[in-house]
């Protein structure tokens, strides 16, 4: 195991060390810069559709999937986002950049059309990765596989590798910006201007159920219809532990907020990671309290772990206004590239 805490910047053997963009100054404009200030050009993927054993599907984006035994990377996004976030995008193009075809996640109902049951994808939904990372063994037998993940996606891929432990058919996994301790974060998102994406938060996930209610009635499935409604009203919810008691518990076999944060919080899973897995995380981040990051001796061997004093959640922006530089998609792309040379 190797840990890493950084000042300003981090050290990292094979990558130049991380230097805060200084015209962002402070977490929040780090964390905001992406998904407000980046523009991205176009990229070409295609769609395939994965049918799920229970008969619900999950869309999945790949990149740069010509034949071939190059290594293939699945980007996993966080909460409310698609396949189409900044940070996927960034990292799909960076990985085709050194050669590497990539495939990008859009967890249930996300990828702008609604799932076809009742239950969502949540912190916990390692059975949706484990199905996912199946299909592209089947597809490419014998093909390197790596992931990446990012805040909820990368809470949901530290919590399959320990469930897999020596058995996991990744060769390597990255995770960044992750809620190590759900129960600790939904309190963090609640505190200062952290409350403003609190606020987002709630109306981007009760308008998600609320379309799938209206597909539902739409479409006369009056059982799936039921299951919604018997959660009760949608409104008056302000809270991460308002919305995971009332919405994300019942809906997903868990007793209450408590269970379900403490059966998904990745924290708890971290000690039986048996592949090589890094680790970046800012101690600054506006949704993580730096208590909630695992401490050494929770971190199993084969675990490098990059603490950086600053960067914000899934921001980690360097370089000029004019010409701004994202650390994660060099320094991830690199790690990897590592691991698959040696």
């Amino acid at each position: 195991m190797s840990l890493v805490v950084a000042n300003s910047d981090s050290i990292a053997e094979d990558t130049a060390p991380f230097a805060p963009a200084w015209w962002l100054p402070g977490p929040h404009l780090q964390t905001l810069w992406g998904p407000f200030g980046r523009r991205h050009q176009a990229l070409a993927r295609r769609r395939e559709r994965l049918w799920l054993a229970d008969g619900d599907f999950l869309d999945l984006d790949w990149h740069a999937d010509a034949a071939g035994d190059a290594p293939l990377a699945l980007v996993l996004h966080g909460l409310t986002g698609s396949s189409d976030s900044h940070y996927v995008l960034g990292m799909q193009r960076s990985l085709a950049a050194q050669g590497w075809a990539s495939v990008a996640i859009n967890w249930r109902g996300c990828s702008g059309e609604p799932n076809l049951l009742p239950r969502a994808y949540h912190s916990g939904a390692s059975d949706d990765l484990a199905e996912v990372i199946a299909h592209l063994q089947t597809l490419h037998p014998g093909r390197p596989l790596y992931a990446v993940g990012y805040s909820l996606g990368g809470n949901v891929l530290l919590k399959y590798l320990g469930e897999t432990g020596a058995e996991c058919p990744l060769r390597g996994a990255a995770a960044v910006s992750v809620p190590f301790r759900l129960d600790q974060c939904a309190d963090r998102i609640g505190i200062g201007f952290s409350r403003v994406y609190q606020a987002h938060f709630m109306r981007a996930m009760v308008d998600y159920v609320q379309v799938k209610l209206q597909r539902f009635r739409h479409d006369g499935l009056t059982e799936h219809f039921a299951a919604l409604q018997r959660l009760g009203s949608l409104e008056g919810m302000r809270t991460f532990w308002d919305f995971d008691g009332r919405i994300t518990a019942p809906l997903h076999g868990y007793t209450d907020a408590d269970d379900y944060y403490r059966r998904s919080s990745s924290r708890y899973y971290l000690g039986a990671i048996a592949v090589p897995t890094l680790l970046i995380q800012a101690l600054d981040d506006p949704f993580v309290f730096p208590h909630s990051l695992p401490e050494e001796r929770e971190l199993s061997p084969t675990t490098r772990f990059e603490r950086h004093r600053r960067g914000g959640h899934v921001g980690f922006v360097e370089g000029a206004p004019w010409r701004p530089g994202y650390y994660l998609e060099r320094r991830i792309p690199a790690w990897l590239a590592s691991l698959a040379q040696s």
